[in-house]
């Protein structure tokens, strides 16, 4: 169950991510980070009665401090979606939101079996494939332009974010149901609110992005229920490269819907992600 439940994360996220980056294409950046944030609030809400469970002081300290983390990390990944290629900005931040929860759960005694620790090591080589610029061409963009740098070192910032999420949120409790996640979205809407004003940026979206920016919302949201859910009933260290798996379908919706270019060791690295997923599933 947590291999599927991790799977579907990786597949919600990895959309969420591709409209959220679409939408601050054509509209400024708070406004689509705010839009999501408030779009999938509702969402959650109506599921915190079902899941049960109670707010114990844990969950809300380590679901506040996960609210930075994520403040940070989609702030960073979606301007660095809008000023560089969706292609590698995205499998870049997988890189640090897969291994920060993989080191912390070795660190904390989790012991897969063989197989599944080498299904990790294949599913993390298929991420650092995945995050190679496709052609040498985008490469140069990536390294040798200002607007190139600065999205990767977004992309860095946000898998450093997006790991301490996926640490904290797995360490937040049991039988504290949904409740971290409240204190989460509190936390991480209320830091893009003030930054949003302290900065003086755009509230209202462009005109006709708001669905771009409600499916991103609900995706995303939808994506940390399940990561939280995923988190309780499997190993860290396998949750975690399964959930981070999303840039596969990122870099799958750029190239359908975008016609962004897909290098072949890119490619490469999303057929290992399905090896890495089998021996997971089988260890």
């Amino acid at each position: 169950m947590a291999v599927l439940l991790g799977l579907a994360v990786a597949m919600a996220y990895g959309a969420a991510d591709f409209l959220g980056g679409l939408g601050t294409k054509r509209s400024p950046l708070t406004s689509v980070l705010l839009g999501a944030q408030v779009v999938g609030l509702p969402v959650l809400l109506v599921l915190v009665p079902v899941a049960g469970g109670e707010p114990t002081g844990r969950a809300v300290l380590f679901g506040g401090l996960a609210g930075l983390g994520a403040a940070v990390g989609v702030a960073c990944l979606y301007r660095g979606l809008a000023i560089g290629r969706m292609t590698v900005v995205a499998p870049v931040t997988a890189v640090g939101a897969a291994v920060l929860p993989v080191a912390w759960g070795l660190a904390r005694g989790e012991r897969p079996s063989d197989v599944a620790l080498a299904g990790v090591f294949v599913a993390l080589v298929a991420v650092v494939l995945v995050s190679k610029p496709p052609t040498p061409e985008a490469e140069a963009e990536a390294t040798h332009t200002a607007t190139g740098r600065a999205a990767l070192a977004l992309a860095v910032v946000s898998g450093i974010g997006f790991g301490f999420v996926f640490i904290l949120l797995a360490e937040s409790g049991e039988g504290t149901g949904l409740w971290p996640l409240v204190s989460t979205r509190v936390v991480s809407l209320s830091s893009l609110a003030v930054f949003t004003l302290v900065t003086r940026q755009a509230f209202r979206p462009a005109a006709g992005v708001f669905p771009t920016i409600v499916g991103a919302g609900v995706l995303d949201m939808t994506a940390n229920v399940l990561y939280l859910l995923a988190s309780r009933r499997g190993l860290l260290t396998l949750v975690a490269v399964l959930s981070a798996l999303y840039p596969a379908v990122t870099v799958l919706l750029a190239r359908v819907v975008l016609g962004e270019r897909v290098g072949r060791l890119q490619l490469g690295g999303i057929v290992l992600t399905g090896a890495g997923v089998v021996m997971i599933a089988a260890g």
